[in-house]
C-alpha cells in the first residue's frame, strides 16, 4: 500500500497554495511573512514599539532610544474541519490520489475559500465599525458613486497620508455602479495585482489602488459559522446573521491586516486501516484568522448599504 503520510504532505502543501491565490482575500495572507507558525492553532506576531525622534544634542550627540520587540501568542479561533470517505469500490489505489485530488479541490474551492474570504471581510468590517471609521445608508448608484468612494478614500489618507497604495475590496454591484460612472471612465486603469504565486489584472483607480471584486455572499459584517452538528446547522458552511449589513466597500493600506490560514496535519487513512467502514478516509482540518495591530484600526473605512447602529 503506498505511503498515506506522503499523500497528505502533497494535499496539505497545495491546498495552503490554493487557499491564497483562489481567495479575494488572498493578498491579506501575504502580510503573514514574520509570523512564527510551528503547528496547532497558535501563531506569535511581532509587535515593535519604538521610541520618537528626540533633538540632537552636539556636545552629548544622540539621545538613546529603545526597541521592543515582543512576540505575542494569538490563537487562530476558526478551528473547522471535515472527514470524507470514498468508498473502496469507487476508487483502486491507482486512481485515489487524482479522485481525491479533485474532490478536494473542489472543496476548497466551494467552501472552504468562500468562508475563509467572508471570515475576513467581515471580521476587518466589524473593527472599521467598532472604530467609527464606516459610513452607512448608502445605495450604490452610478451617479454618486465616485464622489462617495472619493470622500472614503480621504478618510484613509488622512490617516496614512495620500501617497500610500490603499487596497479597495467593493462588492460586485458597487463596482458594476463605479464602471457606468462617467467620472470614471477617465481614471479606472488596468494594472497587476499579486497574491501569492498568481499575478491578476485588475481594474485601479488612478493606477494606484487596486479594486478587489467580492460577490456579495461572502460580503457582508456578521456570519454563522455552522458547527455541523446543531439541528439546521448539519451540513455546515456559513450564512449571513439576520441582522448583518452589505458592505459596498472596505479601504485600507494592503499591510493592515494579517491573516492566516493552515491545513494542519492532513491524514489520509486506506480502506484497510480506517476501521468505520470499507473506504478511503481523509480527515482535513483548517485554522484561520485575522488580526489588525491596534495601531492600524484607524487605516480602516467601511462603507455600507444599511444604516449604522447609532449609540443610545
Amino acid at each position: 500500500m503506498a505511503n498515506t503520510i506522503e499523500y497528505a504532505k502533497v494535499f496539505q502543501n497545495e491546498l495552503d497554495r490554493a487557499a491564497v491565490q483562489k481567495a479575494t482575500s488572498g493578498w491579506m495572507e501575504l502580510n503573514s511573512d514574520m509570523v512564527k507558525y510551528n503547528g496547532g492553532n497558535e501563531v506569535k506576531i511581532p509587535s515593535i514599539v519604538m521610541d520618537g525622534l528626540a533633538d540632537y544634542d552636539r556636545d552629548n550627540g544622540f539621545v538613546d532610544g529603545t526597541v521592543d520587540l515582543k512576540w505575542e501568542t494569538q490563537t487562530m479561533t476558526m478551528d473547522r474541519a471535515r472527514r470524507f470517505t470514498i468508498d473502496e469500490n469507487d476508487v483502486d489505489e491507482t486512481n485515489f490520489v487524482l479522485t481525491a485530488a479533485t474532490m478536494m479541490g473542489e472543496f476548497q474551492r466551494k467552501q472552504v475559500v468562500p468562508e475563509i474570504d467572508a471570515y475576513r471581510y467581515s471580521t476587518l468590517a466589524a473593527k472599521g465599525i467598532t472604530a467609527k471609521h464606516a459610513s452607512g445608508g448608502y445605495i450604490p448608484t452610478a451617479k454618486d458613486i465616485y464622489s462617495k468612494l472619493l470622500y472614503d478614500i480621504a478618510q484613509v489618507q488622512d490617516v496614512v497620508g495620500d501617497d500610500e497604495p490603499l487596497i479597495i475590496t467593493m462588492s460586485m454591484t458597487a463596482a458594476m455602479m463605479l464602471d457606468l460612472a462617467d467620472e470614471t471612465k477617465k481614471i479606472l486603469d488596468t494594472s497587476n495585482f499579486t497574491k501569492g504565486d498568481v499575478t491578476l489584472k485588475v481594474k485601479s483607480l488612478n493606477g494606484q489602488h487596486p479594486i478587489i471584486r467580492v460577490g456579495g455572499g461572502r460580503f457582508k459584517t456578521k456570519y454563522i459559522f455552522n458547527d455541523g452538528k446543531t439541528s439546521g446547522q448539519e451540513k455546515g458552511g456559513f450564512a449571513a446573521a439576520t441582522d448583518a449589513q452589505d458592505i459596498n466597500w472596505i479601504i485600507c493600506p494592503a499591510d493592515t491586516a494579517i491573516a492566516v490560514s493552515k491545513t494542519d496535519n492532513m491524514r489520509i487513512f486506506d480502506p484497510n486501516t480506517y476501521q468505520k467502514k470499507r473506504a478511503w478516509a481523509m480527515d482535513y482540518r483548517k485554522f484561520h484568522d485575522l488580526w489588525v495591530p491596534k495601531n492600524k484600526v484607524n487605516n480602516i473605512f467601511v462603507n455600507v448599504q444599511q444604516s449604522l447602529p447609532t449609540e443610545g
